[in-house]
């Protein structure tokens, strides 16, 4: 495992980590996206179809448990928890997630390494993550003023998936036929997606203000 890769998983996991912390330590989750949340869920749990089938390492093993436990625990907290759920903005979080599986999972039965349904359901999981943050930044842009705690968390998914790209690249250049077209695409779509984000988000750290995207 080289460098980059390392950073990556640990930038993923403090976001995750950031999001708990807001939730069980503030029992808040204003500024987050329930949308975003459930098409996460979704993401490893068709991802990590294989977790008790196939053995890699001690270090995959874990980090694939903690990212799907810790995904349908933020779920769970955001609908169910008393406390936790009456600082949904549930009237700001309306964009129809729903509708990005579809079309996410038709690409994946059109384009794929290989027509199994493990293969498939992971070619699926890359096309969705792609797209995944799409109603947190809607939800972002709406409400405008983003406490510490939410812009922290999305700046860390970006970054994650940044230092994934510089995994790829250092791979390429080390690794003999290393070529993963679908999975480059699909990570190149979503760091896309932040870069607005990350514009801003520099901006306001620059300037020492508080975070806030245009409406």
């Amino acid at each position: 495992m080289n460098i980059f890769r390392l950073a990556g998983d640990m930038t993923h996991l403090l976001s995750v980590l950031v999001l708990l912390l807001k939730i069980h330590t503030i029992k808040s989750c204003a500024g987050i996206s329930l949308k975003t949340q459930e098409l996460y869920a979704i993401v490893f749990a068709t991802r990590y179809l294989d977790i008790f089938t196939s053995y890699i390492s001690p270090y995959n093993t874990i980090m694939k448990l903690i990212f799907l436990g810790s995904s349908f625990s933020i779920v769970w907290y955001m609908r169910y928890h008393k406390i936790v759920r009456r600082s949904y903005d549930k009237d700001q979080d309306t964009f129809r997630h729903y509708i990005l599986m579809l079309p996410c999972l038709i690409l994946a039965l059109l384009i794929n390494e290989k027509f199994t349904f493990k293969e498939v359901m992971w070619t699926f999981s890359l096309y969705l993550e792609a797209v995944a943050i799409l109603p947190q930044l809607v939800l972002l842009q709406r409400t405008r003023n983003i406490d510490n705690l939410t812009g922290q968390y999305v700046f860390l998914l970006g970054a994650y998936r940044a230092l994934y790209i510089l995994n790829w690249i250092y791979r390429y250049f080390t690794e003999e036929h290393f070529v993963h077209w679908i999975t480059w695409i699909s990570g190149l779509v979503q760091t896309l997606l932040y870069a607005d984000f990350f514009y801003y988000y520099f901006q306001s750290w620059k300037k020492n203000v508080k975070l806030q995207l245009p409406a």
